[in-house]
């Protein structure tokens, strides 16, 4: 390994239950020179619409990344031989109002964009990402997304306020923020108001493949379609927790049966290799509807993949 390339802190370095409370027990760091890639915390949860908690997400994510090792065994990729990574901690958002902590966030992704640092981002609520995304495209112009999530996220209001967890997609392509011809949602379930819940963004020019569409099968497959649709361009990746099964990912504030697999999230974030991927999120996870934190290991785990696939990444 290059000794200059920040490490991961090991087991046998230090006991896995103690040492850095950093993302992946990486050095933490107050500003994003240098680095290749920062993981950051957003822990918001006000723009929930049913169980609130995933202010808790970042800090029980990072707890629970202590398990994982710096080579992924299954693709070959050793991030921390490429690229360097740290922890920037997390975005100071205004607990008592949503709308202020949207402009914080934007402000503090604002922040990063003079640098060549791409940002992972520990969620907090999927109102996050609308703020993300209306920094990243200041430098990056309209980008395409791979969303994975039980919902696709385009409500026009909820309960009459324009932003909020459910309204995120909808706004970024009122704002002009995505290419739409280059948007990928995928395992999208469950019950709607109307007959057409879904539409929407599909008339928009969105890629839908349903959790049903998912159901029984491999998903690199699919993962080769949505490479091809991607191309060459920007993409970023937000995946919702809850577009995994309930099963094997409770702890959430909007749980929907019939989800996909953790194997499923697994393929779906390696099959992003090759991607000019700008940036990504992890988000919804609420830990206090998982107490045995499998939860937010998975999300950790996720988190972990999304930068193995980063450009950049070498595999031995």
């Amino acid at each position: 390994m290059t000794s200059t390339l920040n490490q991961p802190q090991g087991g046998n370095e230090m006991p896995r239950f103690a040492g850095r409370g950093t993302m992946l027990r990486l050095p933490s760091a107050d500003t994003p020179e240098g680095l290749d890639v920062a993981f950051i915390g957003v822990p918001l949860d006000i723009g929930t619409s049913l169980r609130a908690g995933t202010r808790f997400g970042p800090r029980s994510i990072r707890n629970e990344s202590v398990m994982i090792r710096p080579y992924n065994m299954a693709t070959g990729a050793a991030p921390f031989d490429g690229l360097q990574v740290a922890d920037l901690g997390d975005v100071p958002i205004n607990t008592y109002n949503l709308l202020e902590s949207v402009r914080i966030i934007e402000a503090h992704y604002d922040a990063l964009l003079p640098h060549k640092v791409v940002p992972l981002t520990l969620g907090g609520d999927h109102t996050i990402t609308l703020p993300i995304l209306r920094s990243l495209v200041k430098k990056h112009g309209p980008v395409g997304l791979v969303h994975v999530d039980a919902h696709t996220d385009t409500n026009d209001d909820m309960f009459g306020e324009k932003i909020a967890h459910g309204t995120t997609f909808r706004r970024a392509v009122e704002e002009g923020l995505l290419d739409c011809k280059r948007v990928v949602q995928i395992g999208q379930r469950a019950q709607g108001y109307t007959s057409g819940d879904f539409q929407w963004g599909v008339d928009q020019g969105f890629r839908l493949f349903t959790a049903e569409q998912c159901w029984y099968r491999p998903l690199a497959p699919l993962m080769d379609e949505v490479r091809q649709i991607m191309g060459d361009g920007p993409v970023y990746l937000s995946f919702d927790i809850d577009g995994i099964d309930p099963a094997w990912a409770p702890g959430t504030g909007t749980p929907e049966v019939g989800g996909l697999t953790s194997i499923q999230g697994l393929e779906i974030v390696r099959g992003c290799r090759g991607l000019n991927l700008i940036g990504g999120d992890l988000v919804e996870v609420s830990p206090p509807y998982d107490q045995s934190g499998n939860t937010a290991q998975l999300a950790a785990n996720l988190l972990y993949e999304m930068l193995c696939v980063l450009p950049g990444v070498p595999v031995r």
